[in-house]
């Protein structure tokens, strides 16, 4: 398969490439350009801090010890002198390190003697160790004196090749001052530098293969699950839709995964939807339209010039252009109510007062050719929906009612309460639906190719399905030939 340039898989690796070459280029200034710096600034301020430590000790009993640990633990050089230059005391950290594994071989039985010998021996101006122990002092150190003795806050500062000296004032055993002398050596970590660039080196080679070749398969890993979904996505709506989309790598996804199958069933169901409005409607659309250029053929070819031939082709043409507007009208609405993503809030619907309301306005038209409408609706009977739709089924139960009614032309219509329901049953005496052909009623189109072409379009029963069921109700029908059928609207209470 060729590598895309803009592909998921190569954009993300390349971000893991650059966030590793980020982090060894930081690496890499911090171990070799900035280490040095880093390193004097921690030994000058380990060295204030030990200044600060033996300021604060200088008159405890194990001063001598306390000074040792503090020249091993921080290599530093110390010398405690008189103002005039005679030492009284020095430590370095070969001093300490010595004076450490001395004590550490001592036996239990005399460590506690000699340990207490040996601080005795190191008390500050005790003049007991004699002077060819110390450490010489160290070159210009008279120089180091002036400039302390000329210092305004007591305290001698100075950096100079390589070396970093810090001298104070400290209480001595006989009320005197006595002269502080620290040094350390800076930039020793010079020549460790090499050695930790060549680690870096190796390091960063191997690294980088090791990140490289992690950084592929964590990319791969990334782009899979997205490159199910692409494949999805081009296959949304068709009958070869896959599904077998493997979750878990992650919640985003699997989410996106979800909507491409609910937007891919949709799909198929609206492209199902306007294969059948094509193969059924197409055929009941043509024949209103047929007759009406026949007709009007025949009004400007024929019957003209007979008045009342031409009335009777007219009123033809009428019919079949009101028969033309509301299938076409129940065809729109039936498909709005498929496609509709969100329905409003549900509302306290007054289904007694909408059944009352539909009945009078048909009974009004219906009473002109005859016809009777006997209900017996019951008072305050309230559920929760929409008071639009609800008017629409029970419109379309009569209009169903109207047009399949046998010679009695009367029709009954009933609402009461049942339980928790709400009941509406509306009853012809036509011809009746034989058995077989109940269950098939409330499907599209099914009227009007069954039975003998009354309906309009088909779709009235499968409208009042399609709102029962945002109801939460049910629809069913009762029939028997020869004498009629009852159509029931069943929906909860509010």
């Amino acid at each position: 398969m060729k590598l895309k340039i803009k592909s998921f898989k190569l954009r993300l690796w390349l971000y893991f490439v650059l966030f590793t070459a980020v982090i060894f280029t930081v690496l890499w200034l911090l171990q070799t350009v900035f280490i040095q710096s880093f390193y004097n600034d921690m030994l000058i301020k380990n060295t204030k801090e030990a200044a600060a430590k033996i300021t604060e000790c200088s008159g405890d009993e194990k001063f001598g010890d306390i000074l040792d640990e503090l020249s091993l633990n921080n290599s530093i050089l110390v010398y405690i002198t008189k103002t005039d230059g005679s030492i009284i005391f020095s430590s370095d950290q070969f001093k300490g390190l010595s004076a450490r594994n001395h004590m550490k071989h001592l036996s239990d039985e005399k460590k506690q003697d000699d340990k207490s010998s040996f601080s005795e021996n190191r008390h500050m101006g005790d003049g007991i160790r004699p002077r060819g122990e110390y450490r010489s002092l160290p070159e210009g150190y008279d120089e180091f004196l002036k400039s302390l003795e000329a210092s305004e806050n007591g305290i001698y500062e100075s950096t100079s090749d390589g070396l970093y000296i810090y001298g104070t004032y400290i209480d001595g055993d006989d009320g005197e001052k006595n002269v502080l002398y620290i040094s350390t050596t800076l930039d020793a970590v010079g020549p460790a530098v090499d050695i930790i660039r060549l680690q870096l080196v190796w390091g960063t080679v191997i690294s980088l293969v090791t990140g490289f070749i992690l950084a592929w398969f964590i990319a791969r890993s990334f782009s899979q699950p997205v490159a199910g979904l692409t494949e999805k996505a081009e296959h949304i709506g068709e009958d070869n839709f896959p599904r077998d989309y493997k979750k878990g790598f992650c919640s985003e996804l699997d989410e996106l995964s979800d909507v491409l199958d609910e937007t891919s069933d949709k799909l198929i169901k609206s492209r199902t939807f306007q294969r059948e409005l094509l193969a059924n409607v197409s055929h009941d659309l043509r024949t209103p339209l047929t007759m009406i250029k026949g007709y009007a053929e025949m009004v400007r070819d024929f019957s003209r010039t007979d008045e009342q031939q031409c009335s009777e082709d007219i009123g033809v043409i009428i019919r079949e252009a009101d028969r033309l507007s509301a299938m076409i009208n129940e065809i729109l609405e039936y498909s709005e109510m498929q496609s509709a993503e969100r329905t409003p809030e549900a509302e306290s619907v007054d289904m007694s007062s909408v059944v009352r309301r539909v009945c009078g306005n048909f009974e009004s038209l219906y009473s002109r050719d005859g016809g009777h409408i006997e209900t017996d609706i019951a008072d305050g009977i309230r559920i929760m929906g929409y008071a639009g739709k609800l008017e629409r089924a029970a419109y379309n139960l009569l209009d169903n009612a109207v047009r399949h009614n046998g010679e009695s032309r009367l029709i009954n219509v009933y609402l009461k309460k049942d339980g928790s329901q709400a009941r509406l049953c509306i009853t012809d005496h036509g011809n009746g639906i034989p058995e077989a052909e109940l269950e098939n009623i409330w499907d599209r189109y099914y009227t009007y190719r069954q039975r003998d072409k009354k309906g309009v379009s088909g779709l009235g029963l499968a409208i009042v399905k399609q709102i029962a069921l945002q109801h939460g109700g049910t629809c069913s029908a009762e029939s028997e030939v020869g004498k009629g059928s009852s159509f029931i609207l069943t929906i909860p209470l509010e």
